[in-house]
């Protein structure tokens, strides 16, 4: 005889889960304008979906304890009258991951017979009454079965709940969106209308796009006082640079023979022709140029929006010096950057994973970024000092000959 309450049987899983779905919108609504529009989107949804996706329940099997065999009481009817018998109580506890009000709540699969169990915490309490002396090995048996009954009912449940939160990752998203593209909408329209706003922190950040391509400023996002926009990258045009680099990189490796004459600087001015032959600015000269040693930059305003830094491996360290250099220069919103690594010594199977290793390592890393190849991985950073300023940097490698007058 098992001992507790029936599970799954205080509410309907489904609709409740269509009432959380549904609580998206208003959250999204609530949240603080200057807050959603200078906050990166990644960080936003995260926070949204740490609120509203649901652990689903995992039970530990392989976790469970028994306490000691004790004595208990039943009532019983023989021969029409009550009689109280004493009996054996076995109580076993599972421990189990996920949200314990899965446990109260019926999935759209379920039988007219649920299982019974106590919730504790994150454990689960489920006890056996029988006769004295009952055979162990068929306490056991009906142990595991009505575990696996339980499990039955929390798989049925599980299949909705993860339906549930891919809709509502895919929800939190559309939502953000929208409502960030409405506030810049308004904020557009507050600044076309050329009146001076009373003490509103606000700011747009316009988007450097890159016939040949042109680079013109557009507007995108990002409150900030007063109303005085950033420069940034577009993502396209983005996209579309570390392209021509890739192309280039694939064109050196192809050529060894020329290559391995080439220096770093004259790899370097070799990359800004390639740029530079495929992308145009606002005014006369390169968008693309060098400053010192090293960089790959594009300008605007006297600020850099996208730097490249050419580098050789010459162990791990270098991954961290060229990091801390590369934020050391990008301390705005929504600034892209490339690390082009020339692996000169040692296999590439042998260094990426050394160099991966010092990205995931640097106190300003916040997560991986879309691509992760062997040609290409991307990452996200922090500014210094400033958690809601993502820096995404994609990191190249380039598998090139050593260079004969390099010591």
């Amino acid at each position: 005889m098992t001992q507790g309450n029936s599970l799954f049987q205080r509410g309907d899983l489904a609709r409740s889960l269509e009432h959380e779905l549904n609580k998206i919108t208003d959250a999204v609504a609530g949240w603080n304008e200057d807050a959603l529009l200078s906050s990166p989107e990644t960080d936003i949804c995260e926070a949204l979906e740490q609120k509203f996706l649901v652990e689903p329940l995992v039970l530990d099997r392989d976790g469970i304890t028994a306490s000691p065999v004790k004595e208990g009481f039943a009532n019983v009817r023989q021969f029409g009258e009550e009689v109280r018998l004493r009996q054996t109580v076995v109580s076993i506890s599972v421990p189990f991951t996920g949200n314990p009000e899965l446990f109260d709540l019926r999935p759209s699969s379920f039988t007219f017979n649920p299982p019974v169990a106590r919730v504790e915490r994150n454990e689960l309490k489920i006890e056996w009454m029988g006769p004295l002396n009952h055979d162990p090995q068929q306490i056991r048996s009906n142990l595991d079965r009505q575990l696996d009954e339980i499990q039955r009912w929390i798989d049925w449940g599980t299949a909705q709940v993860k339906a549930y939160n891919q809709s509502a990752k895919q929800k939190i998203i559309d939502e953000v969106q929208a409502r960030k593209a409405r506030l810049l909408a308004n904020r557009n329209t507050q600044e076309a209308l050329g009146f001076p706003m009373r003490e509103r922190p606000d700011a747009a950040t316009y988007s450097v796009p890159i016939k040949r391509k042109k680079i013109v400023p557009t507007k995108t996002t990002v409150p900030a006082k007063p109303f005085r926009p950033e420069p940034a990258l577009a993502e396209a045009h983005y996209e579309a640079a570390l392209e021509v680099l890739r192309n280039q990189r694939n064109a050196l490796e192809r050529a060894p023979g020329t290559s391995a004459k080439m220096g770093e600087e004259e790899i370097r001015n070799l990359l800004l022709i390639g740029l530079n032959s495929h992308f145009e600015g606002q005014a006369a000269g390169e968008v693309f140029n060098n400053t010192g040693k090293t960089d790959i930059l594009i300008r605007v305003d006297d600020r850099h929006i996208f730097i490249g830094e050419c580098k050789i491996w010459r162990g791990p360290k270098t991954i961290s010096d060229t990091l801390d250099q590369l934020l050391g220069y990008l301390t705005w919103r929504d600034t892209k950057a490339a690390l082009l690594l020339f692996i000169r010594s040692g296999a590439p199977s042998d260094v990426m994973p050394k160099a991966i290793a010092k990205f995931r390592e640097h106190p300003n890393y916040k997560r991986d970024g879309q691509h992760s190849t062997e040609e290409r991985h991307d990452f996200v950073f922090h500014a210094n000092g400033d958690t809601s300023r993502e820096i995404k940097i994609a990191f190249l490698p380039f598998h090139l000959p050593k260079d004969p007058h390099d010591s």
